[in-house]
């Protein structure tokens, strides 16, 4: 019997008023095996979602991050679904125990402002 697999949501990067994509910005700014690691996890949670640790961890309602090891720590990529799309709104190298808040705070105020422009 063949089964059609299931399609996986579209991805997208956050786009700031000016044009910037941070998301894209951060990963293009990592070495190539760290960008392929990055990009491997993305894949897996766009095409495998709803997943959790060790690679997903939810953070809040509505926004969860994908946690990445690479060379200099473990990444953190937030990020939200939003009308069948994966929108990638956020990302850091997190060095200590705790995600700092600031950086939630980032991720939220992007998710709020993405919601806005799609009203």
């Amino acid at each position: 019997m063949i089964t059609k697999e299931k399609k996986g949501f579209n991805v997208v990067f956050y786009q700031t008023a000016n044009g910037k994509q941070p998301v894209r910005e951060f990963i293009k700014s990592l070495e190539k095996g760290d960008q392929r690691e990055i990009g491997a996890d993305i894949r897996v949670v766009q095409n495998s979602f709803p997943i959790g640790l060790p690679l997903v961890r939810k953070i809040k309602s509505g926004l969860w991050e994908i946690r990445s090891m690479i060379k200099d720590g473990i990444s953190r990529i937030f990020f939200t679904f939003r009308n069948e799309k994966m929108i990638l709104l956020h990302a850091i190298v997190k060095k200590t125990q705790k995600t700092p808040l600031e950086d939630i705070e980032v991720a939220t105020k992007r998710l709020q402002e993405f919601i806005k422009l799609q009203e």
